[in-house]
């Protein structure tokens, strides 16, 4: 009981009961002890002893600002062992520098004990530290108070550090629910509204008064079946909190997506007292998510679906077709020749174009149907839900006349066609990746064909595709394997007979089929772009043999073709520059053969190149002169060694009246041009004459000489 009568008062006001007593008590001393009566002093002055050692409440009796007595209560509470450790001291030793907020203990103290003895007694909030320097908040009642003619002062000190906790905790909860950004409901055990905060009402559009005292249920949206919600309130009760994605309303009707997290409030006995819903306007997210998945599912050119969205749907087609009964169409689609309006007009207007065949083949189909662009110029159209091949022939029809159709695009009007082609689910197969390498399969037969055509697909045209792909493996394994051979055939200066330079030809050693001669393997070998790796194979071998014959004294110039894939590519001059390097050949015995159609397009990209190959001093001949539309303007842009004149002209210069009139033009041309020419496919003595006749420079056939591995460069030829 003692120990319980000794321990310091926690987080109450000091003046209950002991608080009262005492100061009635100090009263009734002071009156006394002017009594003449010594035994009733002596009496007072026990009773005050005795409630002053037993008090609950802290208290220290001060003379001016010097503790003069402190009780037990006190001691403990400033966590001193004995009075020694408080009598002589100020209460200000136990003080901080500074009150909150920011008001010096020294000059507060002086103010409080001033009033305190003007007015008798003085109720006040403070700061203390205790000996071992502990901080804790305490409520002060400070009473001034005369005892035989001296003027002394106590004060009640009672600890309400956990009291200014809860506060501090219910201003802060307070200022958390006004401040925060998500709207914050509270609702009771019936689920109707108590309170919201600000945000509510920012993000709803709801008066606080326009909601509370309503049941949630008459809040929502709309979207969501009942269930959904009781769902929600049955795991609440069973699991105190859910936390998920919903719609809600907006006071203007406006539905808009939100995060909730629900939380049951539970008395001590465990019953729901009430929820708190913390709702997170989500629409910003969603708007967000929504773009960047459209980025991941679109093409960026043309806003069409991409791969990605595009494999869904078709296996959402096919879905459909199996479930249905139905038939289901995928139709491949390439733009015919795209690749001249790039090089003649620049990407700019080539991106122009794909942006507005994009917008037509749209128009062409359903809104249950898909256009995707897979990459490049090419497209695919997923026909959903549709009858059979006629109407995806129908469909075809209408994009072939579709893209056909002029455009305007800037300054320039482009017309294209288009190859398709189409694969029919089920009939060609039941599942995503058949259906597009047969719609693949068909349209590369489309193109075979002459492009401008659609064709369905046909199981025939599975072996072809397995051929094909079979001969692109045992291509690569013939250039790893080192099957390739290079031929040469001597090129015959007409005036001399003496030998100026060899044509280098290709041929395959293959370990089953023979010798391959070229037209049976580089189509595929161009198609594949194996002709790249194989192309800087042929380069390397032939400027390596011609510097071994300029090292045996025969310095003639070896001619490699190139195709449009190499031309383009953007290594060439790599390549080149690699294989001269390799062989320490000069470049000007090294003569590189281009077609018409690789260089009159005249772009800024193949005037670089052939600029660039010009300045290392490499010789550029124009291969099959003749068979394109050459423009005398663009070849003057080039600086060019030499026109071959192609041997479709020179088989019947004898005998056709046509051909005996073109080749002198094309030998014309040249001189014009300053440019000496070569014919190609030489094989009569009275084709050679009418060349000599009509200035040919130099000539190559069989009348000459037959391609060879080992060439005789030392035959004078006729």
């Amino acid at each position: 009981m003692d120990d319980e009568m000794h321990a310091p008062a926690r987080d109450g006001a000091p003046g209950g009961g002991d608080c009262a007593t005492l100061d009635l008590l100090f009263r009734f001393v002071a009156a006394v002890e002017s009594s003449p009566n010594f035994a009733d002093r002596l009496r007072a002055r026990t009773s005050f002893r005795t409630l002053f050692e037993r008090s609950t409440d802290a208290i220290v009796m001060l003379r001016g600002r010097e503790i003069i007595d402190a009780n037990p209560a006190a001691l403990s509470m400033f966590d001193c062992a004995s009075r020694d450790d408080m009598v002589g001291r100020s209460l200000l030793d136990f003080s901080p520098p500074e009150q909150h907020p920011g008001e010096e203990s020294d000059q507060r103290s002086a103010e409080l004990a001033a009033r305190a003895f003007d007015d008798g007694n003085q109720r006040f909030e403070w700061q203390y530290r205790t000996g071992g320097g502990q901080p804790f908040w305490a409520e002060v009642v400070l009473t001034s108070v005369a005892i035989d003619h001296d003027r002394l002062a106590y004060a009640v000190i009672r600890d309400i550090s956990q009291r200014k906790s809860s506060e501090r905790s219910l201003t802060m909860a307070a200022q958390v629910f006004e401040n925060c950004r998500d709207a914050i409901l509270i609702l009771d055990a019936a689920t109707c509204v108590v309170a919201v905060n600000q945000a509510y009402s920012d993000i709803s559009g709801f008066a606080p008064a326009a909601v509370i005292g309503r049941h949630v249920p008459s809040l929502r949206a709309g979207v969501h079946e009942p269930a959904f919600y009781q769902h929600i309130w049955d795991y609440v009760a069973d699991h105190d909190h859910w936390e998920g994605e919903m719609f809600a309303a907006r006071a203007n009707g406006e539905v808009y997506p939100v995060r909730v997290a629900l939380t049951a409030i539970r008395n001590g006995a465990g019953a729901i007292t009430s929820y708190m819903a913390i709702l997170s306007d989500i629409t910003g997210r969603k708007q967000v998510e929504e773009h960047t998945r459209h980025l991941a599912e679109h093409d960026f050119l043309t806003d069409l679906p991409n791969r990605v969205l595009f494999l869904d749907r078709l296996q959402q087609a096919i879905a459909t077709a199996r479930r249905q009964h139905t038939k289901a169409a995928v139709m491949f689609l390439d733009l015919d020749r795209f690749k001249q309006i790039n090089d003649t007009h620049g990407h700019q207007t080539g991106d122009l174009v794909l942006k507005e065949v994009a917008g037509r083949l749209v128009r062409c189909v359903r809104g249950v149907d898909t256009v995707s662009r897979q990459g490049g110029d090419e497209f695919v159209v997923i026909l959903a839900d549709i009858r059979g091949a006629e109407q995806a022939a129908h469909v075809a029809g209408s994009v072939m006349h579709a893209v056909s159709q002029p455009m305007a695009v800037g300054e320039h009007e482009v017309t294209l066609s288009v190859s398709i082609g189409i694969s029919i689910c089920p009939c060609d197969g039941d599942d995503v990746d058949t259906l597009i390498k047969h719609a693949d399969v068909a349209m590369y037969h489309a193109k075979q064909n002459g492009r401008n055509a659609y064709q369905f697909f046909s199981p025939e045209m599975n072996a072809e595709v397995v051929e094909r792909v079979e001969m692109e493996n045992q291509l690569r394994h013939a250039l790893e394997h080192g099957e390739f051979v290079l031929e040469y055939q001597p090129e015959i200066d007409i005036a001399s007979g003496l030998t100026t330079g060899v044509e280098a030809l290709i041929r395959w050693r293959h370990p089953e089929r023979g010798l391959l001669a070229p037209d049976q393997f580089l189509p595929i070998a161009e198609a594949s772009g194996l002709i790249v790796p194989i192309g800087e194979w042929v380069l390397h071998q032939a400027c390596a043999r011609a510097r071994a014959w300029r090292d045996q004294g025969y310095p003639v110039a070896v001619a490699v073709n190139l195709s449009n894939v190499q031309f383009i590519h953007h290594k060439l001059l790599e390549y080149v520059d690699g294989a001269l390097a390799a062989s320490g050949l000069d470049p000007r015995f090294l003569d590189l053969e281009v077609t018409e159609g690789m260089i009159m397009n005249g772009d800024s990209a193949t005037i670089a190149t052939v600029e660039a190959l010009s300045r290392r001093g490499v010789q550029l001949t124009v291969d099959d002169f003749g068979t394109g539309c050459s423009s005398l303007s663009t070849l003057r842009r080039y600086r060019l060694s030499r026109l071959k004149i192609d041997r479709s002209f020179i088989g019947d210069i004898t005998r056709e009246p046509d051909d005996a009139a073109i080749v002198p033009a094309i030998i014309a041309v040249a001189r014009s041009l300053k440019l000496r020419v070569v014919a190609e496919g030489v094989e009569t003595e009275e084709q050679l004459r009418f060349l000599q006749l009509h200035g040919c420079d130099e000539y190559q056939g069989f009348y000459a000489s037959m391609a060879s591995s080992d060439p005789d460069l030392t035959r004078l030829r006729p």
